[in-house]
């Protein structure tokens, strides 16, 4: 069982600071919404924010560092206050800023889908 154990997006949006973020821009806020795999062109347009450069420092979490293919991380969206997605990536944040094309994070668990609507009670 090497599957990484990714956070229901309620746990995320509680305690938002615990995990690492990376911002999409508005143009990929439907495909996600829809279950499609994230693309690299979303996470590095002038809306996307990814780790490891000086301009977001401490605000995207894991103290600004580049992240590594496999990596559990939480997707927020440019203008809006909670994350959308829980994934993890396909490939490490600093090859998508050199590639800037391709899988970026195969989607996991999105607002939305079957585990967002299920009722436990």
């Amino acid at each position: 069982m090497d599957d990484p154990i990714t956070p229901h997006l309620q746990l995320v949006h509680k305690y938002p600071q615990c995990f690492p973020r990376i911002r999409i821009d508005r143009g990929a806020i439907r495909f996600v919404l829809s279950g499609a795999t994230l693309m690299v062109p979303g996470l590095t347009s002038a809306g996307g924010r990814l780790p490891g450069g000086e301009d977001v420092g401490e605000l995207y979490g894991n103290g600004g560092k580049e992240l590594e293919a496999g990596e559990v991380v939480v997707v927020e969206a440019e203008g809006k206050e909670n994350a959308c997605m829980v994934g993890v990536l396909k490939m490490g944040t600093k090859e998508m800023k050199e590639k800037k094309k391709g899988v970026g994070i195969e989607n996991g668990h999105y607002v939305g889908d079957g585990l967002w609507k299920l009722d436990l009670s």
